[in-house]
């Protein structure tokens, strides 16, 4: 039995307003992201990536179009509503990291948990066990200060893991990161999309990064140009 998309997009635009004059961002994208599956989202700067990023991970709400996120229509929720929706199914990791800097490790992953209502001495389980999963268990009380480049991506991966969510956006998660220990960061986001299903967004300017997804969508314009699943005449996902 299939299971239903983890996001899907029809026909969705944004259009900001900018000194009284209306700008399109994003002008008509479709595009469904199954669940399990590894997408890179390419293409040059103002081509509408991070746009359709912040509508994907329910930042934003389109301004034409219908989008649903695990079966929801984000048009038909509350502010209060979508923050919920967010925080049950959407992980964000982003290329500066954004932990906080006075904050442990495990209690920077826990974070997420507060806004659920869980419990501390729950909470503070669940992201230990988390950062063990990414190999950093031995860092649980080092703040952000303590710990390399990579190792703060790896505590940014597991506080966006840690409420089980069923979509990752990942912006740019290797651009302040060396080579090395980009592909070892993003040998980590392969291994938890293998292991957990969760599918996997990646936006990247870096060809040979996007190269290692299942499913690269180009954008240019605002739109769509091409979709590898199209070409494949599949949705994408793994089997």
């Amino acid at each position: 039995m299939s299971r239903a998309p983890a996001i899907e997009a029809v026909d969705v635009s944004r259009t900001y307003q900018l000194d009284g004059i209306s700008v399109p961002a994003l002008r008509g994208v479709t595009l469904t992201v199954a669940a399990g599956d590894y997408v890179a989202l390419i293409g040059p700067s103002g081509s509408g990536k991070s746009t359709l990023m912040h509508l994907l991970g329910g930042l934003d709400r389109p301004t034409g179009g219908r989008l649903a996120i695990g079966g929801r229509q984000v048009g038909a929720l509350s502010a209060p509503e979508l923050a919920r929706l967010r925080n049950e199914t959407i992980g964000f990791v982003f290329q500066a990291f954004h932990l906080l800097a006075r904050t442990s490790a495990v209690d920077n992953v826990a974070l997420p948990l507060v806004y659920r209502g869980v419990g501390a001495r729950q909470r503070r389980a669940r992201a230990a066990a988390m950062l063990g999963r990414v190999g950093l268990g031995h860092r649980l009380e080092h703040r952000p200060n303590q710990l390399s480049g990579g190792e703060q991506q790896r505590v940014a991966i597991a506080r966006a893991l840690v409420t089980d969510p069923t979509v990752l956006l990942a912006d740019e998660p290797t651009g302040n990161l060396d080579s090395t220990t980009g592909a070892a960061v993003l040998e980590l986001l392969e291994r938890l999309n293998v292991e957990s299903g969760v599918a996997l967004v990646m936006v990247t300017h870096d060809a040979e990064v996007a190269a290692r997804a299942h499913r690269r969508i180009t954008m240019r314009d605002g739109v769509v140009v091409a979709d590898s699943a199209a070409d494949q005449g599949g949705d994408g996902a793994r089997p």
